[in-house]
């Protein structure tokens, strides 16, 4: 059995001016409790009505069922006018966990892969220090999110009128991120992630036998001239400076050797860091399977489908968090500029499409505790970071909702 690491003082605030309190233990057994009962999708009631019963007992205005099982705790005082916004999302992953941790997942084929249970606990805990200390002057608004992984939560929540019910001026999220030294922060200005599209390409040719291809019209070699086609996208259409994906997840069709198949389906997963080049890659998409297809006389039906936008920080937001992690932890532990962008993709998104704001990366740890990546059997969010994170969130509602 793998041992959890041992919590010890968080002495990464040297800063921080008044101190924030955060009772780093009481919300690390609060993470992994969360950890030990992972759930998917919106079906997340347990930790919902956790955190729900949480923010109650510490005075917020609670309101469930957004976008299905979504939480927002809304907190109000003196007589400010922002309105100020922080996400943490809940769900886990269809992952059957390896890390013999004793507070490993009880339910098997589910586990927090990813840090949610950790996000999740790190706005508890700020929610809770504000809660105390009381030293704003405003609307702030929790916003515990079901769904990501499946690029859903976010929109269901915005759909089921979050930003209507809830104003905001600006909204903030954080994701954990293994190898990145704990103690930093990484808050970049512009793309930070990729949009995510997917396309089913079904290709109907005419069926026949394997001896007399001339009496057929094959799909499957229409498909392996497509599939090489698109490859040429992001190598001949996207700019060096710019970033774009395109992959072939997988080719379906046929059942034997000797039969010519009637269809082959292809699967795509498209990606881009900005709207103009996402919609210049699903326009050439586009183009190459139809005009491909008509080249080899068969014919191609798209279902393309997008899922999420690519997600762009604002630069005033992202001005004022790289002001506040660097308080925190000092420049030197606050990377603002390169690298950029991640590869991957994130609902959060749909939420900076509606409200200016920033999406931070907090360093999850390098080496045996911490640098295990996301999306893995044997990934644990390091409990180490957690304090650091509830600090940033307190921090930052402080500073942006100034008496």
């Amino acid at each position: 059995m793998t041992k959890a690491p041992t919590l010890t003082p968080f002495q990464l605030l040297p800063h921080l001016l008044p101190p924030v309190h955060i009772d780093a233990e009481t919300f690390v057994n609060i993470r992994r409790q969360i950890h030990a009962q992972p759930e998917l999708g919106f079906e997340v009631g347990a930790t919902s009505t956790l955190v729900a019963d949480l923010l109650k007992s510490w005075g917020y205005e609670v309101h469930t069922g957004i976008g299905k099982s979504g939480v927002v705790g809304q907190l109000k005082l003196g007589s400010g006018t922002r309105k100020l916004g922080i996400r943490a999302d809940m769900d886990a992953l269809p992952i059957i966990e390896a890390t013999g941790l004793p507070y490993a997942s009880r339910n098997h084929g589910k586990m927090h892969a990813c840090g949610h249970d950790g996000h999740t606990a790190i706005l508890l805990a700020a929610a809770k220090a504000l809660a105390d200390s009381r030293n704003f002057d405003g609307t702030l608004n929790l916003i515990f999110q079901p769904d990501e992984e499946n690029l859903c939560g976010a929109r269901a929540m915005i759909e089921d009128g979050l930003f209507e019910r809830f104003p905001c001026d600006a909204v903030f999220a954080l994701h954990n991120m293994p190898g990145v030294e704990a103690g930093s922060f990484r808050v970049l200005p512009g793309p930070v992630s990729l949009s995510s599209d997917v396309a089913d390409v079904t290709i109907k040719g005419v069926g026949g036998h394997g001896a007399m291809p001339h009496r057929a019209s094959d799909p499957i070699v229409a498909s392996a001239a497509i599939v090489t086609a698109l490859q040429t996208v992001v190598a001949r259409n996207v700019a060096p400076d710019d970033t774009a994906v395109v992959s072939v997840g997988f080719i379906r069709g046929g059942m034997t050797h000797n039969v010519i198949p009637e269809s082959v389906t292809i699967g795509v997963n498209v990606r881009a860091a900005r709207p103009e080049t996402r919609a210049m890659v699903e326009k050439r998409i586009r183009e190459i399977v139809s005009l491909t297809a008509q080249a080899h006389g068969v014919e191609a039906q798209i279902d393309y489908r997008q899922l999420t936008p690519p997600m762009v920080n604002t630069l005033a937001e992202t001005q004022l968090a790289q002001q506040v992690c660097t308080e925190l932890v000092g420049a030197d532990k606050v990377v603002t500029q390169a690298p950029k962008g991640l590869n991957g993709s994130e609902d959060f998104a749909w939420m900076l499409n509606q409200v200016p704001g920033c999406y931070l990366i907090l360093g999850n740890g390098e080496g045996e505790f911490g640098g295990c990546m996301v999306h893995n059997p044997g990934y644990d969010f390091n409990d180490q970071v957690l304090p650091l994170g509830a600090a940033c969130w307190v921090r930052l509602a402080q500073t942006y909702l100034t008496a």
